[in-house]
């Protein structure tokens, strides 16, 4: 039994350093846990100790992050700010997820000889776009508060809910299950805002957070029907959380606690996980494949969103800033990934160069992005702001063009 609490201590301990190295460097603390729980894994493995291979327990606390951090993406979208920006949401949000989707599969079965199930996994991997990524870096210029950024995380928003129907829908066993869960999920969803509008009127606000419990209910009982119907548990979380974004609009205090409980205990078992079960010496003798792929996202990216923006009139550094925060991937990536790997659709080698695109995608666009193309004017929060009218349609052509 005490073994089990050293492999949690050593965990925590290095969900600690990731926090501590991401305030010092000013970096994702994902990105780091994932960095450290790679060389933790690699070490471990060269050294023989089993302290950071993962575990039953963590296995579902990885799990349970993942399906949390699904939910809140959902959560996050302000239907007003959807709505009115409905076209270019959603014309760059599925371009955005499409193009990379056919394109990444099309290399790794044509090109690469995966197999069909992983061509499609590898697909789904690189055509997501982090909302973690985008959602942080908008929050820290104040992009959040205005209409472009609130376009770009709507777009995100398409995009990944794109990323999931795919892994949920694919890889689902279409069975009597399959049926069970689709009409359950389709009635809970349906009760579930005032059923949620219910419970934060009455209860909501206690020291025992009842609200967050029936929301982590309602997750692991859609996830559980989920997982049994072959899908994935992110489908419904995504959904739930899509469905009950507008009450969160208000009540920012909920949303900024379960963060919390997410981002302090959950999510560092999932990025620590992802990056245990990369093989360093897998990855080194797939570096050619992991640039070539790298290299296509981008592409197919750019493909999708630029002309996109341009044809919605975006002056052009705010096109370019937009399409490289859609390039980005982080969560989604990850998830996908290691979903593949888990039911064995890839091996350690495809899933180490998948996951290692997918940190690359969250740096490499996010740098460029904010050193080059950061929206110039500022805005009532002394940040970004555009000169922006009603609706993604009628964006100002900046004076330098």
């Amino acid at each position: 039994m005490e073994q089990v609490w050293y492999t949690a201590a050593a965990w925590m301990g290095l969900a600690l350093l990731a926090s501590l190295i991401s305030i010092r460097l000013g970096i994702s603390v994902a990105l780091v846990e994932i960095f450290l729980g790679l060389v933790a894994g690699n070490l471990g493995t060269y050294f023989g100790s089993a302290i950071f291979q993962p575990n039953a327990w963590i296995n579902f606390l990885a799990g349970f992050a993942s399906v949390v951090l699904t939910f809140l993406a959902g959560a996050e979208i302000e239907p007003e700010a959807f709505r009115r920006q409905l076209k270019p949401t959603l014309a760059i949000g599925i371009l955005s997820f499409l193009l990379p989707f056919l394109g990444a599969g099309a290399y790794a079965y044509w090109v690469s000889g995966w197999t069909w199930q992983g061509a499609q996994i590898a697909g789904i991997a690189l055509s997501t776009t982090s909302m973690a990524v985008v959602y942080a870096v908008m929050v820290e210029t104040g992009l959040n508060e205005t209409e472009l950024g609130k376009l770009i995380l709507a777009a995100c928003f398409i995009t990944d809910l794109g990323t999931v129907l795919a892994l949920g829908l694919i890889f689902a066993n279409y069975d009597y299950w399959l049926l069970i869960f689709t009409l359950v999920t389709a009635v809970v969803l349906w009760r579930l805002p005032a059923a949620t509008r219910w419970m934060l009127a009455r209860w909501g606000g206690r020291v025992s957070e009842p609200e967050i419990k029936f929301i982590f209910l309602i997750l692991c009982a859609l996830g559980g029907l989920a997982v049994t119907a072959r899908s994935e548990a992110v489908l419904p979380a995504y959904l739930f959380g899509m469905v009950v974004a507008g009450l969160f609009v208000h009540n920012k205090v909920l949303i900024f606690r379960m963060r919390s409980i997410t981002f302090a205990l959950l999510t560092p078992f999932f990025f620590i996980k992802a990056g245990t079960l990369i093989s360093l010496s897998a990855l080194l003798a797939s570096l050619g494949l992991l640039m070539v792929l790298f290299g296509v996202k981008m592409i197919t990216k750019v493909i999708g969103v630029w002309p996109m923006c341009r044809i919605f009139r975006m002056p052009l550094r705010e096109s370019n800033y937009t399409t490289l925060m859609m390039a980005t991937g982080l969560t989604f990536g990850s998830i996908s990934a290691l979903f593949g790997y888990n039911y064995g659709y890839i091996n350690q080698a495809q899933y180490s160069v998948l996951v290692t695109v997918v940190i690359a995608s969250a740096v490499i666009p996010t740098i460029i992005a904010q050193v080059f193309f950061q929206p110039r004017e500022v805005g009532p929060l002394g940040e970004a702001e555009l000169g922006y009218v009603g609706t993604a349609e009628h964006f100002l052509h900046s004076a330098d063009e």
